[in-house]
């Protein structure tokens, strides 16, 4: 485990943090010269306007995808065919990647399904452009993302013991009351891990941007693509690389710092019910 950690992930990590701090070269790659250029590079008005395009899309990506993840783990949960709902949330993992966003240009293009649809109803008369927008982004993100969020929460959920939303039902509370006061607080740790699984990989979002995404669309993952393929900066596309990485980072140790405050506040809990017992 060690040794796969080391050669797969810390050693291109430090191969990314080394380029951001060299030389570009003249005709693409490095010099071996230490320089802060990629990193000053970052101050630049178009990148500052880019990377809060990238956290806005992130950020609504991941509250829809969340909304829409909770009542479908919840469901699961309390459904006796378990196996069968959860069989239907993988499915869309056994086709690739770009055929499902090939898939939905399909359905919104201009001759797509659903502006044939509009039009053989007459709700519309001319075709809508439902791709090449920040809407078409976020359709198509939740949709890709989604079971990375149902799934947690379903595992979170599933393991949720209902008899307490029915003592709050006792007591007087609302069912909506019930499972915003008791329930979420207890699911809490699916909860963030729903969030980072979604948040972190739409926030490096590459090809969904590209193909069904128009001008006003471009984020950082395209950016980096491009520093590597066109501009042939290869410092700073290694420097906005460390910018995804930190913010990744940073992500990754709030889930755990929560995960471990709710553990020991579990085990507190239990410690003083054992004490009150005996």
């Amino acid at each position: 485990m060690t040794v796969w950690f080391t050669v797969f992930f810390l050693v291109p990590v430090l191969i990314i943090v080394g380029y951001s701090f060299l030389q570009r070269g003249k005709f693409g790659g490095v010099t071996m010269v230490f320089s802060l250029d990629a990193y000053r590079s970052l101050a630049d008005p178009n990148f500052l306007n880019i990377t809060f395009r990238t956290i806005r899309t992130a950020i609504v990506t991941t509250i829809i995808t969340l909304l829409i993840a909770l009542p479908c783990g919840y469901y699961m949960a309390r459904s006796k065919r378990q196996n069968v709902l959860l069989l239907l949330v993988i499915i869309p993992f056994w086709t690739n990647f770009l055929i499902r966003v090939f898939a939905w240009m399909n359905v919104l293009g201009n001759s797509g399904f659903l502006n044939e649809m509009l039009l053989r109803f007459g709700l519309i008369d001319t075709p809508t452009q439902f791709l090449f927008n920040r809407g078409a982004i976020v359709l198509v993100l939740v949709y890709m993302y989604l079971p990375y969020a149902i799934l947690p929460l379903f595992a979170s959920i599933d393991k949720f013991d209902f008899s307490l939303l029915e003592a709050a039902r006792d007591l007087g509370a609302s069912k909506a009351t019930a499972l915003i006061k008791v329930m979420l607080p207890n699911i809490r740790g699916g909860m963030l891990t729903a969030i980072l699984f979604t948040f972190i990989p739409v926030f490096g979002a590459y090809a969904v941007p590209l193909l069904v995404g128009g001008k006003d669309s471009y984020m950082l993952g395209n950016m980096i693509a491009d520093q590597l393929t066109r501009a042939r900066n290869w410092p700073r596309a290694a420097a906005i690389s460390m910018v995804i990485t930190l913010v990744t980072t940073v992500g990754v140790v709030f889930t755990m710092g929560m995960r471990r405050r709710d553990a020991s506040r579990i085990a507190q809990a239990k410690t003083t019910a054992e004490r009150e017992e005996s």
